[in-house]
């Protein structure tokens, strides 16, 4: 692969995709110190820059006239990208997913055009069956990320960001498999040497951090993250070799830091961004990455969220950030306590959004019971103000 293979793949995609130029954000340049721009494939067709790579190998095959028929397996982005390619390009595609992939992404799958087979528990056995299926069809294989050509159309994500943003520093990507890495660092650093480009995973699926610091292939036995996106534990031969070619550094981000970026994602730039895409920004918002000072560009690589899943994300990220938070208080059982608690908590501009009564826990008295209360805040600070202002009170605060 060179860099002429990511430029042929920019000519093929233009016109079958979105254009998605960086844009910059005034809220996320404030807060991280440095002049920021989000590339954001969330809005991508399909939701998510899996489209390039699948689109890139699908026409490249039939330019070659090797197959009108493929295959692959996928949970998730790389369906919807494999379908909607074979579908432009007239093709039959067949997309193994594992059994317990939800509906709504089946639905998604099989509205591009595919036929959707369900099979096996988890990826690896739809893997599987993918394979065995593969040979009975005489189909080909469309690899998620370990191939060049789906490499290389992932770099075309470079290719226009450095058209758009010539004097970009910084180009900051989350990693999985490695392919939209490997293919963005391989042609950012052939343009231009001076860009610096940082690769991010979630800490509960760090394998191509791991195999980026002792510069040797590494897998993990097991991944868990809320980002499922780039939740592998065995990334791709190919795309590790390129990536500790051309790549400056690799960090990690933990949940909370990805759940709490999610949540900003909304509030602030009115995007929906699954957990995979949003990590490259949570790593530049938390501290991850010296960007002082240097134009940066976080690519947002999807944003098929189950709708299911959003309001757990947004919890999580409304406790990471001090916005809801949980105690238990012990207070006498008597008429017109939970009043004078509730007022005390009214006052200070808290708003309760649950409680629950404990009369039954051993240790306490006939006249006792343990509330548990769940309450909304603005921020840390004032949750801190209101537990102290209670404390003062005479209660006795317990956190959760």
């Amino acid at each position: 692969m060179d860099c002429k293979d990511i430029e042929q793949a920019a000519q093929r995609l233009m016109g079958n995709i979105h254009n998605v130029k960086g844009t910059s954000s005034r809220t996320f340049s404030q807060m991280s110190g440095c002049d920021l721009y989000l590339k954001c494939e969330n809005r991508q067709k399909t939701g998510s820059f899996k489209v390039r790579g699948a689109f890139n190998k699908l026409a490249k095959l039939k330019e070659e006239g090797k197959t009108t028929e493929v295959i692959a397996s996928s949970a998730g982005n790389h369906a919807q990208g494999v379908s909607y390619a074979s579908s432009l390009l007239g093709m039959h595609a067949t997309i193994v997913m594992p059994k317990s992939t939800p509906i709504a992404k089946v639905s998604a799958t099989q509205g591009y055009g595919a036929d959707v087979v369900l099979a096996g528990d988890c990826y690896d056995e739809c893997y599987q069956e993918a394979l065995k299926l593969q040979k009975e069809k005489n189909a080909t294989f469309i690899h998620p990320f370990d191939d060049e050509d789906v490499i290389a159309g992932q770099g075309t994500i470079a290719y226009e960001i450095c058209h758009d943003l010539p004097n970009v520093d910084m180009i900051v990507v989350p990693a999985g498999g490695g392919g939209l890495l490997a293919g963005i660092s391989y042609y950012a650093k052939h343009i231009n040497p001076r860009i610096k480009v940082i690769g991010v995973q979630a800490e509960g699926a760090s394998a191509i951090v791991q195999s980026f610091h002792k510069k040797a292939y590494t897998t993990t036995d097991h991944v868990n993250t809320i980002a499922d996106g780039i939740a592998v534990n065995q990334p791709g031969k190919l795309t590790v070799d390129l990536i500790n070619q051309n790549v400056d550094d690799m960090v990690t981000v933990n949940d909370n830091d990805i759940a709490s970026t999610i949540l900003l994602l909304l509030e602030r730039e009115k995007q929906v961004v699954e957990p995979s895409g949003a990590a490259s920004l949570a790593a530049v918002l938390n501290g991850k990455i010296d960007c002082k000072g240097k134009r940066v560009v976080c690519v947002l690589s999807g944003g098929n969220i189950d709708v299911s899943f959003i309001h757990k994300v947004v919890e999580k990220g409304l406790v990471t950030r001090g916005r809801n938070m949980k105690f238990k208080v012990l207070m006498l059982d008597v008429p017109g306590a939970l009043e004078h608690l509730t007022h005390l908590i009214t006052v200070a501009n808290a708003n309760i959004i649950q409680i629950q009564y404990d009369r039954i826990q051993a240790d306490l008295n006939l006249n006792e019971t343990i509330l548990h209360l769940a309450v909304e805040v603005r921020s840390k600070e004032h949750g801190e103000s209101l537990i102290k202002s209670l404390r003062k009170k005479g209660y006795d605060i317990t956190m959760e």
